[in-house]
């Protein structure tokens, strides 16, 4: 079983920046696919970014939503089994409940990293807002 829990939303300015974390625990990173997604009320879950990779390398594959390319970066650090997802110039449209999601594989293909399905574990979510 895996366990994440997401930190570091909050409230910002359009045109700020915030860096959301998402700690893994219960077990060890091998190949895995984690996928930053977000909600905002009464629209649906989409993802804004994810990172694939295997056991041993140090990279991974990337993913970023059209609207969040060039203000979004995902980025891993096996040592401390943690995702972040760093935004910047941050828009009012960016408000969101914002989650992490992980899967136990390798994911290259745009079609499944976005899709809600592709991922069996989720936090609990974290809340940025974005004010005009």
């Amino acid at each position: 079983q895996v366990q994440l829990v997401e930190s570091g939303g909050g409230l910002v300015q359009a045109g700020g920046s915030l860096r959301l974390s998402c700690a893994a625990s219960g077990r060890t990173f091998s190949s895995w696919t984690m996928g930053w997604f977000r909600q905002a009320p009464g629209k649906e879950r989409e993802c804004v970014a994810a990172i694939s990779w295997t056991a041993g390398s140090s990279g991974g594959s990337t993913y970023y939503a059209d609207s969040v390319k060039g203000r979004f970066a995902i980025s891993r650090d096996n040592a401390e089994n943690t995702v972040y997802l760093q935004m910047n110039s941050l828009k009012p449209e960016d408000t969101a409940e914002y989650y992490c999601s992980a899967v136990r594989r390798y994911y290259s293909d745009y079609f499944n990293v976005r899709r809600l399905g592709t991922y069996d574990y989720w936090g609990q979510g974290t809340q940025v807002t974005v004010s005009s």
